[in-house]
């Protein structure tokens, strides 16, 4: 099965019901539910989510968002090795750099994002929720 890493931006395209973004990303984590892709999810994703959808929602309708997507995704871990890696890398972004080295990490084999500029340097195919979806059609 394949693994599937979320960058941050699309998972608040999903919660935060993001127009023109949201129904893509609904479409992939479909296929999450219906158990045919595994998606990988950074924990600095869900601090970073809380935090900003906080600022148009209560904390309860966040959190229960939260909750409700934790069970359709594997949350992987950032470590030492990782927050090296991304200080030493190449990536401009030093949130990306965390991002994609925790993706190798997981084993992902690709990264979903609408930032795709910002993982030039990346090893893995990075794809929009809609080119993914695309790519298996």
């Amino acid at each position: 099965m394949s693994r599937i890493f979320l960058d941050t931006n699309v998972i608040l395209d999903l919660l935060g019901e993001r127009v023109p973004f949201y129904d893509a990303i609904a479409k992939v984590v479909t296929l999450a539910d219906q158990k045919k892709i595994t998606l990988v999810v950074s924990p600095l994703s869900f601090t970073t989510i809380d935090y900003v959808l906080s600022k148009y929602e209560t904390s309860d309708s966040v959190l229960k968002k939260l909750r409700m997507f934790k069970i359709l995704c594997e949350v992987c871990a950032v470590d030492e090795e990782t927050i090296e890696k991304g200080l030493n890398s190449e990536f401009s972004d030093f949130e990306d750099a965390v991002q994609y080295f925790t993706a190798l990490q997981a084993n992902c084999s690709i990264i979903i994002t609408r930032n795709g500029i910002d993982f030039k340097n990346s090893t893995l195919p990075v794809m929009s929720a809609e080119e993914y979806l695309s790519s298996i059609a």
